[in-house]
């Protein structure tokens, strides 16, 4: 776990920089324990707390495909097990060897529907510390139920 505060930075510009480079590198660095040997498509996720503590996640496959877990799951899971339930954003990289555009499944984003603000909770899927699009829930998932 990260603990980030963006109160901190004197520039508000730079702070947001700043505050998804350090999420995006959170993923980056989670993805490093993706257990993928079936896919080969290694995952990694930063959540962020409104705490300001940073949660992450890697997916985690299992040969029998249904009990495998998204590396977006995992970060949610991890954080709520530990009593989080407010949430601003997560950071999502994925990719076999050199990082792609990842966005969260289906499921993930039902997930993430349970514990956060639609219009609010900031989904970052990033391809490096410079390269990404930033969405709302409410974007990805117009219709949760």
């Amino acid at each position: 776990m990260i603990k980030y505060d963006c109160r901190e930075a004197a520039d508000p510009d730079q702070d947001k920089t700043e505050k998804w480079r350090d999420l995006i590198g959170a993923a980056f660095r989670a993805r490093e324990n993706s257990y993928s040997p079936y896919s080969r498509f290694r995952v990694g996720a930063a959540l962020l707390c409104e705490t300001g503590e940073i949660y992450t996640g890697c997916n985690i496959e299992n040969r029998a495909y249904g009990p495998t877990n998204c590396a977006e799951r995992t970060a949610f899971f991890k954080a709520v097990s530990e009593g989080k339930r407010s949430f601003s954003a997560i950071a999502i990289v994925g990719g076999e060897t050199e990082p792609v555009w990842c966005y969260p499944c289906g499921v993930c984003r039902q997930v993430m529907a349970e514990f956060c603000s639609p219009d609010e909770f900031l989904i970052v899927c990033a391809r490096s510390a410079d390269e990404y699009r930033i969405f709302t829930l409410k974007e990805l998932l117009p219709e949760m139920f």
